[in-house]
């Protein structure tokens, strides 16, 4: 977790991160589907938010001013589950319309500080290996590559790369 409270706070400017709401999923569902992650949809993102995970469910809402339409609306999302000490990573995803703005980066920050909290000594995530663009922001945040799964996204089908970063200075 290299990004200092400072920078967060500057890029956070338009937008905040808060607790996802059933009230969400419907954007969500928006996000996941137009973001070529792979399908949980409505009724498993509001089994998830019932669980015991929920505390690991972020949204960024949108907060300009300058733009009373686009504002409350949700811009990104992460959800993410903590087992045994570590922190799986399942689904983070930014709206095109508003990536390279540091929302990913606030939403990957915030689970990363709920898995600190909780004492996880590890966060794991899979990408699709033909996402060069989320393979660096992964990378760029201190996540390295350490495995693959061959076949493991169904549509269109292609290998998955595992990827890991060590959380409160623990190997």
């Amino acid at each position: 977790m290299s990004v200092s409270e400072s920078v967060l706070k500057a890029v956070c400017q338009h937008f905040s991160v808060s607790p996802m709401s059933e009230h969400d999923l419907l954007d969500v569902v928006e996000i996941e589907q137009s973001s070529g992650l792979s399908r949980w949809g409505w009724n498993a993102y509001h089994a998830e938010l019932r669980s015991e995970n929920r505390n690991l469910m972020w949204v960024a809402r949108l907060s300009d001013a300058n733009s009373p339409e686009e504002s409350e609306s949700i811009a990104g999302y992460v959800v993410a589950r903590l087992a045994a000490g570590e922190l799986h990573i399942n689904n983070l995803a930014v709206r095109q319309s508003h990536r390279q703005r540091g929302i990913g980066t606030a939403l990957l920050t915030r689970v990363l500080e709920e898995a600190q909290d909780a004492e996880a000594f590890v966060a794991f995530l899979e990408v699709r290996a033909g996402n060069a663009g989320a393979q660096a922001f992964y990378e760029r945040c201190g996540f390295r590559v350490v495995g693959r799964r061959h076949n493991y996204y169904p549509e269109p089908r292609e290998d998955a790369l595992i990827m890991r970063l060590e959380i409160n200075g623990n190997p």
